[in-house]
């Protein structure tokens, strides 16, 4: 897609806030139908839900609130900004000298909420998918097998599609991802009855743990881990039926 044609985040909340006039809707509506990634991008905004209020309550008392409220108190009515998600955001940027503090706080509350915590990362993904993320993605077992290959050579773990196959669920694609420099692969299913599912894997070394339950995003999730990877399956399936799959998959790959 042509950059400069590509909408900005701005311009995806105010999609999302219904700001825009027809023209400019039509005009991300193609945009969205076209690139996938920003459908994704579009998802993440709508469902954001991120701190941003108390990320920047300590800077905002060191503002100068009494003049930019003057300055705001020149302004015609009609011109003042209402608030939303928008106007909020701009505002709180505003309030810091550079946005390079701006950065480092929010990353730093960041990294603290997910630090040694690759499982929020995955749910945080997994969380932007919808059945038809997947539904064009190929099925045949040279293309998911060449996937595959990939997640060898970065986690040391020999993956077949056989291995993978699931009752009823439809394997669609299996990728490498990286978060600070640690590689999690992701092997995305289809289920028919409860939309996109994921096992995912990530080196570890902390020793072989039994199978345990957590939720995140509303989704199930059962993780264990073996000597050397960790692993985990992530949908919106019944807890009960997402460890009888983590079973067979866990039997399958140590054997």
């Amino acid at each position: 897609m042509n950059e400069q044609a590509r909408p900005s985040d701005e311009q995806l909340v105010a999609y999302l806030d219904d700001e825009l006039d027809t023209d400019q809707r039509s005009r991300v509506d193609a945009a969205i139908a076209e690139d996938s990634t920003l459908n994704l991008r579009l998802q993440w905004l709508a469902r954001s839900n991120l701190p941003f209020r108390q990320a920047y309550d300590e800077l905002a008392q060191q503002a100068p609130v009494d003049r930019l409220q003057a300055m705001l108190d020149t302004l015609p009515a009609p011109a003042k900004p209402a608030l939303n998600r928008r106007r909020f955001l701009a505002a709180a940027a505003g309030l810091v000298l550079s946005g390079v503090l701006a950065d480092r706080l929010y990353l730093g509350w960041r990294a603290s909420q997910t630090k040694h915590n690759w499982r929020g990362l995955v749910a945080d993904y997994m969380a932007l998918y919808v059945p038809e993320t997947l539904k064009h993605l190929p099925v045949d077992d040279l293309t998911h097998g060449a996937q595959l290959r990939t997640i060898d050579e970065r986690l040391g773990v020999t993956l077949t599609p056989a291995q993978l196959a699931l009752p009823r669920v439809e394997l669609r694609r299996a990728q490498i991802l990286e978060y600070d420099g640690v590689p999690i692969a992701q092997i995305t299913y289809l289920d028919p009855a409860h939309g996109a599912m994921a096992l995912c894997v990530t080196l570890s070394h902390k020793g072989s743990r039994p199978f345990a339950h957590e939720r995140r995003h509303e989704m199930n999730v059962v993780y264990w881990a073996d000597t050397e990877h960790a692993w985990m399956l992530i949908g919106h399936n019944p807890a009960a039926e997402l460890e009888e799959m983590a079973k067979l998959l866990k039997s399958r790959l140590s054997a």
